[in-house]
């Protein structure tokens, strides 16, 4: 298995001869507005440009899996090129409406903690709470995965979420192999972060029982947490051999 970094929580799992897309926010830079006026610098999103690379995967890919509706997960662009390509998708059972309505090929709606076949193997879908305290509830619904691939190593993408029991539950019970955490810290200009906190990060790098991946870094206006910080962090906690923080553009062999 190789896992493919595009930017943010953008990235494609190659396995074998399949080719999944997560997350697809696939526009250039500055395509969007900014996400935050007076916390953070307002520059509009996302602020960087893809890396020269990513068409090379993108030709690959087979399928798609988007954890929620939100514009930095998926695009305009995202959108169109999951059309024009007929890519068929997986989502929440809470999103199929919505994403039907834009034209997507929505071949699978998922279902909180129920098992799903998914190319031969299963997918199952995972709560995950977009934000600490009151503005989880504005920032809707969004469902995290645990994937399982025949002889591949499983992967949980814990999408936007901070740290919860189901996640837990998650690196605890089902032990996933690789474990991708959406690790930015974003922040609008009102209300407490969306995701988790360094320290939380931490705690699920710890937690787990294997890989960890940390995406979600140094695309958006919004996420404060840079590279540098998280591995400085993970350095003080002897945690550098178990995580990876990519840049954009990098290509992990997990073998």
């Amino acid at each position: 298995m190789k896992l493919h970094h595009i930017r943010n929580a953008t990235f494609c799992i190659e396995a074998d001869n399949q080719v999944i897309l997560v997350d697809p926010m696939l526009g250039k830079k500055a395509s969007q507005a900014p996400f935050t006026f007076i916390r953070f610098k307002a520059q509009k999103n996302p602020i960087v440009e893809l890396p020269e690379n990513c068409n090379s995967i993108l030709e690959k890919v087979t399928h798609c899996i988007i954890t929620h509706k939100h514009p930095d997960h998926i695009d305009e662009e995202g959108e169109r090129f999951l059309k024009e390509n007929n890519i068929p998708v997986s989502c929440s059972s809470k999103d199929e409406i919505h994403f039907k309505k834009k034209g997507l090929n929505i071949s699978q709606a998922l279902e909180y903690w129920k098992d799903a076949e998914f190319l031969g193997g299963k997918i199952t879908g995972i709560p995950a709470r977009h934000g600490y305290g009151f503005i989880a509830a504005p920032m809707g619904n969004v469902m995290g995965f645990h994937i399982e691939l025949g002889d591949q190593p499983s992967i949980y993408i814990s999408a936007d979420t901070i740290y919860t029991k189901d996640v837990e539950k998650v690196l605890t019970e089902y032990k996933p192999q690789i474990s991708v955490v959406a690790s930015g810290s974003a922040q609008l200009d009102i209300g407490k972060p969306l995701l988790m906190t360094i320290s939380d990060i931490v705690k699920f790098a710890k937690k787990a029982p294997y890989k960890v991946f940390a995406n979600h870094l140094e695309s958006l206006n919004h996420c404060p947490t840079t590279r540098v910080e998280l591995k400085s962090r993970f350095e003080k906690e002897g945690l550098n051999n178990k995580v990876f923080i990519p840049s954009d553009g990098d290509v992990i062999d997990i073998g």
